[in-house]
């Protein structure tokens, strides 16, 4: 039975943001991946197809954005989880929300980008995202991050 992530409480560690509702209406996806490195690459893609299916490929660089930051959070889960990740899609009221659940309970640090091959994942995340956070869940944490979908300022954005 698939759970929404919406329904826990957020995470007391008030460095990762509240954890608000997630939007509701437009669409929703839920997919689970095994812990093989070609997962990564079929979250992209899954990605850039349903928002093709939603018609927000066209938005601006969204889907792009979407398809860059799902890999990085899908790419952490299965370097530090080692284990299978759920990645879930849901888009309304101009706003796409992202998140990947792993069996990790450490939650993600941002890094400063420096110069080594590792590291720049959410770094990533929160230059390019307008909102993201970390929850634990269970077992694991659930990392999500917001995007505009409107294509205009402001798009998207909720009051805290």
């Amino acid at each position: 039975m698939l759970q929404l992530s919406g329904r826990h409480l957020p995470d007391p560690d008030a460095r990762y943001g509240p954890f608000p509702q997630p939007p509701l209406g437009a669409g929703h996806l839920s997919v689970e991946y095994a812990p093989e490195p070609s997962a990564v690459r079929e979250a992209r893609a899954q990605v850039r197809r349903q928002l093709e299916g939603w018609g927000l490929a066209e938005r601006g660089e969204v889907a792009d954005v979407a398809e860059l930051l799902v890999g990085e959070l899908a790419t952490n889960a299965l370097v530090h989880a080692e284990s299978r990740f759920r990645l879930t899609l849901f888009a309304a009221h101009g706003v796409l929300r992202c998140e990947v659940a792993d069996t990790e309970r450490r939650v993600p640090r941002v890094l400063d980008a420096g110069t080594g091959e590792s590291g720049r994942g959410m770094f990533l995340v929160d230059a390019l995202a307008q909102r993201w956070g970390c929850h634990r869940d269970g077992p694991g944490k659930t990392v999500w991050f917001e995007l505009g979908t409107c294509g205009s300022d402001g798009c998207g954005r909720r009051q805290p």
